[in-house]
């Protein structure tokens, strides 16, 4: 039986999380690695946002991860216009209302929320170097509602200027540069994503 394999990359803004796609787009396949026969993004990220991606071709991993009894943790790095107040720190730590599929108001699940300074090593974006009051915030929630947490910002009157997926459970970017890409061994994917009876 030919072994699964696993990936992460640190995908760039403006690629989408697939391989295919109708639309004159950036893929997945226009990173600089070979992927093997049966590839595919687990947990997507929207096209404008950054960060960790899983890849993998063990068709079992969405299901364990994201659908399984226990929720796993995300964090966030989230660059938004204005200063943030303690005061809608607090509405986002404790339940902000958004509107989900079907039109349907949801209150989000209480989730960490802190004001971070900018990374160091984090590049500079068009734009993002004037002097323009913004905040930077790292948002860690167990849920993922579709486009939740830039719905999270845009309901608390600030607009998502950048979003970077920095970790799921303890699989973390660390030093990954925008597109590189690292394979990961089996039972070290596993153990960090704290998926258990994955065999």
């Amino acid at each position: 039986m030919t072994r699964h394999r696993y990936f992460i990359i640190n995908k760039p803004a403006n690629m989408v999380s697939q391989f295919v796609s109708p639309d004159d787009v950036r893929l997945l396949g226009d990173l600089q690695y070979d992927f093997p026969e049966g590839t595919h993004a687990i947990g997507r990220l929207d096209s404008h946002s950054e960060g960790l991606l899983i890849l993998t071709t063990n068709k079992k991993v969405t299901n364990l991860l994201f659908q399984g009894e226990a929720p796993h943790r995300r964090t966030y790095l989230v660059h938004v216009g204005h200063v943030v107040t303690l005061e809608t720190l607090h509405t986002l730590r404790t339940g902000i209302g958004i509107q989900i599929k079907g039109g349907i108001e949801y209150v989000t699940s209480p989730c960490e929320v802190e004001i971070v300074a900018k990374p160091a090593n984090l590049s500079i974006e068009k734009g993002e170097e004037r002097d323009i009051p913004h905040t930077w915030l790292l948002i860690t929630l167990t849920e993922g509602k579709y486009h939740q947490v830039r719905k999270m910002v845009r309901t608390a009157r600030h607009r998502c200027k950048r979003l970077i997926r920095m970790s799921i459970e303890n699989l973390t970017l660390d030093d990954m540069k925008p597109g590189e890409v690292r394979e990961i061994e089996e039972n070290d994917f596993f153990q960090k994503l704290k998926i258990g009876n994955w065999k």
